[in-house]
């Protein structure tokens, strides 16, 4: 009951049919140093071979405008359908793994698998951060990323929901005023 949980768009490559798209909602940060994350992956998953083969994959983070094909690509395989054909979504190369991040997503986190762990259900893929790109739009004056701007979106029970209102900061509740 871990909620709500961040929902991703993983990008993948198969040899066969060429770049993939499915969601995946059981993915997060494992690591500071060296910059680890992960993210769960059932076996029957028809990107599941490929990330198993190629050992990289691209986390491109969602937002309200990609909602509906973060819903479609996590209902539709890439075994009857082309996800970025039908979604109209823009694949972008990416800077040092294989698989291309999507233009419409505001950070695209490029991974190589580092460990596959079979847990029963899901295989957990550890995997480490290759290189990040962020969306300029997303960015203060200062470059730092803004992720409100975005207007993420995360799943909890079944539903998709936004979030991005500032409500405070790392040591607010200590700070002298």
């Amino acid at each position: 009951m871990l909620y709500p949980l961040p929902v991703v768009l993983v990008s993948t490559i198969d040899p066969e049919t060429g770049p993939n798209l499915f969601t995946v909602a059981w993915a997060g940060t494992v690591c500071t140093n060296p910059a680890l994350v992960s993210i769960s992956v059932r076996p029957e998953r028809h990107s599941y071979r490929a990330l198993k083969e190629n050992g990289e994959f691209v986390i491109n983070l969602t937002t309200r405008e990609l909602a509906f094909a973060t819903d479609y690509c996590g209902v539709k395989s890439g075994r009857d359908t082309d996800k970025w054909k039908d979604m109209h979504l823009t694949q972008v190369p990416s800077s040092v793994v294989a698989p291309p991040g999507i233009a419409e997503s505001p950070v695209c986190i490029e991974c190589r698998v580092r460990e596959i762990l079979p847990l029963g259900s899901h295989d957990l893929f550890l995997a480490e951060v290759a290189a990040v790109s962020v969306d300029e739009q997303y960015k203060d004056e200062k470059g730092k990323f803004c992720l409100e701007k975005a207007e993420p979106i995360v799943y909890s029970h079944g539903q998709y929901l936004t979030c991005g209102e500032v409500i405070g900061s790392f040591g607010y509740s200590v700070r002298k005023k």
